[in-house]
């Protein structure tokens, strides 16, 4: 049973639920996004394996998950990212903000999501059951592409890309 950190809006830790439940009831939790990033300024991206449980085959930022109790945001960060995308890097956090999206299969996001940074000029090797296809992109292609094909891309993806975008930039 893997459990999430519900806090309040000001990211204050208020208790933990299981994760399953905390998106069934839409609970605000704590989460994290990981935008890597090439020494060409091209952003990594990852298809969700369409055997997720919720917005599988749909095209995303580099990583995503939560927080375990008594996890730093950037062991997190690397925890995930190693088991996802086969590396680990050092991050840093650039923002964070609040959303809420109703998903595929009667689930909700209510999270308070961390984005931090980083930079990888290698090949990812995925984990095949989190992400079956990755492809560096530039900022403005991802952009344009939204516009075009919004549904090919998760909810908060799009979210953070309209929130953060001007502080994705900087790293491109």
């Amino acid at each position: 049973m893997e459990e999430v950190i519900l806090v309040n809006e000001s990211d204050t830790e208020i208790g933990s639920m299981e994760k399953m439940e905390a998106h069934e009831k839409g609970i605000l939790h704590r989460a994290f996004s990981v935008f890597i990033f090439n020494d060409n300024g091209e952003l990594l991206l990852q298809r969700r394996a369409s055997s997720k449980y919720h917005s599988g085959g749909l095209w995303t930022n580099t990583c995503c998950s939560h927080p375990r109790i008594g996890e730093t945001l950037k062991d997190a960060a690397n925890r995930r990212l190693k088991e996802e995308m086969g590396f680990a890097v050092e991050t840093e956090p650039i923002h964070s903000f609040i959303y809420r999206a109703d998903l595929d299969n009667n689930l909700v996001e209510y999270e308070l999501d961390h984005v931090l940074i980083g930079r990888y000029n290698e090949d990812p090797i995925l984990n095949l059951e989190e992400a079956d296809d990755w492809k560096y992109q530039s900022l403005d292609s991802i952009q344009l592409d939204i516009k075009t094909n919004p549904n090919n891309y998760t909810a908060w993806f799009k979210i953070i890309f309209e929130e953060a975008l001007h502080k994705l930039k900087p790293y491109t």
